[in-house]
């Protein structure tokens, strides 16, 4: 569809040509990155490259990177590899933190999204052992930002372990705010321009962790496995020219606002008390199921979501937002409408045409 606008980059975000150009490259690279003859060295080379370049965007060393096959096994990596006896995560957090570990403390949020830290208090001062506590900085559905500093610090206070998944802020926000600051830190490569199925680690140094992908020394025994080296060759360059839009990123704040502003009182935007990601915007159209909104949108040649892009094509209400203190009814009408590298202005205005239209004409059928 050649007039398409897509507006679903938190799902995953178009490859950029920095990193279409650095796969390229590498796919002409024969070799085992484990090897130690020249085919080896020059496939190791490209990793390790790459591996630098993910280092830069964090500001840490490249010993601190290890690669993963993507955003959930870093997080399912942390989770169940870093020994403790106590986990602690949110309510809303991504399905490959609450999936990993079905036993965790769960942390209630605020109707705006926000981390109870009180309850976190609470918690740790009701526990034997320090605990990891794992918290995603910026939610994929609502956008909203976490205190991370402040939750830091409480773990800090009580000599706990601090996970932060950082896929969605990694290539929007200055990484290095979290990595100094947490043990641990996952990021994943299509969230930001680089290719599916590459994430990493950014881990502190002497924090350990068992590995939980085994049988072989690769990423210096931290995670086994023949590395995906056109994948990561994708990641590094996605991640260095990321490190250079930061000034479109900012500007990604004006068409969202244009977006909701335009909408007005006819749409409910979720998550807008809270600081939030200058990309994201969670809306309710009410009255029209999030699935109807999601098919009519794409029909007009538009890509949205509702809720999560992690399961399995269901439309269902968010989790997320259940969480927040919304109805269910009232959540099952949100649909998540995020810029990215590309967008423009122009795809913003497109979009409030065609939620004008579609709200105009559910609401001529309803009465």
């Amino acid at each position: 569809m050649t007039d398409a606008c897509y507006l679903d980059h938190n799902a995953t975000t178009p490859l950029r040509d920095a990193a279409k150009e650095a796969m390229a490259c590498a796919i002409e690279v024969t070799g085992n990155a484990s090897s130690v003859h020249r085919f080896g060295r020059d496939q190791r080379k490209i990793i390790e490259d790459a591996r630098q370049q993910v280092a830069n965007l964090a500001d840490v060393s490249p010993a601190n990177v290890i690669f993963t096959s993507g955003g959930s096994e870093a997080n399912n990596t942390v989770l169940r590899g870093i020994a403790t006896s106590t986990r602690i995560t949110s309510t809303i957090e991504h399905a490959s933190v609450l999936d990993a570990d079905s036993a965790a403390i769960r942390i209630d949020v605020d109707g705006n999204g926000l981390f109870d830290l009180d309850a976190l208090q609470a918690t740790h001062g009701d526990l034997d052992a320090p605990a990891l506590v794992s918290v995603m900085a910026a939610n994929n559905e609502t956008g909203v930002i976490q205190p991370i500093a402040e939750i830091a610090q409480i773990v800090r206070d009580h000599d706990g372990r601090l996970h932060v998944d950082a896929i969605q802020w990694a290539g929007k926000l200055p990484l290095f705010e979290l990595t100094v600051l947490a043990d641990a830190v996952t990021i994943s490569a299509h969230k930001l321009g680089g290719p599916q199925g590459v994430g990493a680690i950014i881990v502190r140094d002497g924090v350990p962790f068992e590995p939980i992908v085994k049988g072989g020394g690769q990423e210096r025994r931290r995670r086994a496995g023949t590395e995906n080296a056109i994948g990561i060759a994708g990641f590094g360059a996605a991640c260095e020219a990321a490190a250079l839009d930061q000034a479109h990123y900012a500007e990604l704040a004006t068409f969202r606002d244009k977006i909701e502003a335009d909408l007005g009182a006819q749409a409910r935007v979720y998550g807008d008390k809270a600081t939030r990601l200058n990309n994201t915007t969670c809306i309710g159209m009410p009255g029209v199921s999030a699935e109807t909104q999601v098919m009519a949108f794409d029909l007009a040649g538009i890509a949205i979501s509702a809720g999560s892009a992690c399961s399995s094509g269901k439309v269902e209400p968010s989790h997320v937002l259940i969480a927040m203190g919304i109805d269910h009814d009232e959540a099952a009408e949100a649909v998540r409408v995020s810029l990215g590298w590309s967008s423009t202005m122009q795809d913003a205005e497109r979009f409030i045409d065609v939620w004008q239209s579609l709200r105009s004409r559910t609401a001529s059928e309803a009465a």
